[in-house]
């Protein structure tokens, strides 16, 4: 399977994490898995081929103050990349991860994006940066900047206002009515349409909607490439809802977001949703802070023409000083339940042409 994933922020790259277990450091079949093939028919799952596209609209933090001072892309959200995909996820992860706690002009960034940022001044070209950052931590797969172009998120709320920034939209507690980038015309990187058009599976989310996944369907060509394909196209909601941006969002209203901002194309077949219990405490952390469990709504989605992949998602975690409740998508779960979404796509696409006019 060749699968690529679109997204940004934390969870593109819990994703990645999950995917990467499916993808061999040697591609090829070993002598077994064919014998066992050929006696039985069957076959374990297995990436050939794995591409994540990442938005860069992010201007906050680290990333941002790199973003103004050198006039590079954000770093940080292709850095949770590496680190996900890396071959090494001890020591070189862990230094791609460290961030300054002190130091004049230091504080808040993390060595990684020092690092790519260091790299497009020597090689004079971001996306060659990128390729040898990968290089160095031994990456399984490829990383893609949706656009190579300086680009701004603009929001524009229910009542009319525009917020400019992503870090300012994020802040924001008005209902977001449409976002856009500017420039609007912005061209996508090659390499990124290429692969898309290659794919056997097509990945949105998790991630924050309005700041990580819709800004890459808003570069030119990506939300058309998406529309074109025979891959298996799957929609990963969110766990929670996201307060400023999400409130009371159902799975459905997460899907219809993003198919308006697509100019009303169908970009999805499948839309993955947890089913899984998300503990009393975990609920109440969030729900003082404005978030809730997204409902899945399946019956709404189905009369949008999707498939609802329904299952236990749900990892939590503990962390902070008290110890805190937060959940996340399990990495493991996700992928192996993308890689099932492609396997009965294949079943109903060979179906479907088997009982087709001859």
């Amino acid at each position: 399977m060749k699968i690529v994933s679109l997204g940004g922020g934390t969870g593109l790259s819990t994703l990645l994490q999950g995917l990467k277990a499916w993808y061999p450091a040697d591609p090829a079949p070993d002598l077994l898995e064919m014998v066992l093939e050929k006696a039985y028919g069957r076959q374990e799952p297995r990436v050939t081929d794995l591409s994540a596209v990442v938005a860069v609209s992010d201007d906050g933090g680290s990333s941002g103050r790199l973003r103004r001072d050198f006039r590079v892309l954000p770093p940080g959200d292709i850095r949770n990349c590496m680190v996900a995909l890396s071959e090494d996820e001890a020591l070189l992860s862990k230094l791609f991860q460290f961030r300054f706690a002190s130091g004049q002009g230091l504080k808040g960034h993390s060595f990684g994006n020092l690092f790519l940022t260091a790299l497009s001044g020597i090689t004079g070209d971001f996306q060659e940066a990128i390729q040898v950052s990968s290089e160095v931590l031994a990456i399984r797969g490829h990383i893609y900047p949706s656009t190579m172009s300086d680009v701004r998120l603009e929001a524009e709320l229910e009542n009319g206002r525009v917020v400019k920034g992503e870090t300012q939209i994020s802040r924001s507690r008005r209902p977001i009515r449409r976002i856009r980038l500017s420039p609007r015309n912005c061209r996508p990187v090659p390499k990124a349409l290429e692969a898309i058009a290659q794919a056997d599976v097509i990945t949105l989310g998790p991630g924050s909607l309005f700041t990580s996944l819709i800004p890459n369907l808003l570069v030119r060509g990506v939300a058309t490439a998406i529309a074109q394909s025979r891959a298996a196209r799957i929609f990963i909601c969110n766990l929670m809802t996201q307060p400023g941006e999400t409130n009371r969002f159902t799975a459905a209203d997460h899907l219809r977001a993003v198919m308006d901002h697509a100019g009303g194309q169908r970009l999805f077949d499948y839309v993955m949703v947890n089913s899984g219990p998300i503990s009393r405490s975990a609920l109440r952390r969030y729900k003082a802070t404005g978030a809730s469990q997204v409902n899945p709504g399946s019956g709404e989605l189905e009369r949008m023409g999707v498939r609802v992949v329904a299952g236990d998602f749900v990892r939590e975690k503990r962390t902070g000083p008290a110890a805190e409740r937060w959940v996340r998508h399990d990495p493991s779960q996700l992928a192996k339940a993308v890689l099932d979404t492609c396997a009965a796509h294949r079943y109903w696409e060979e179906a479907t042409k088997s009982s087709g006019p001859a």
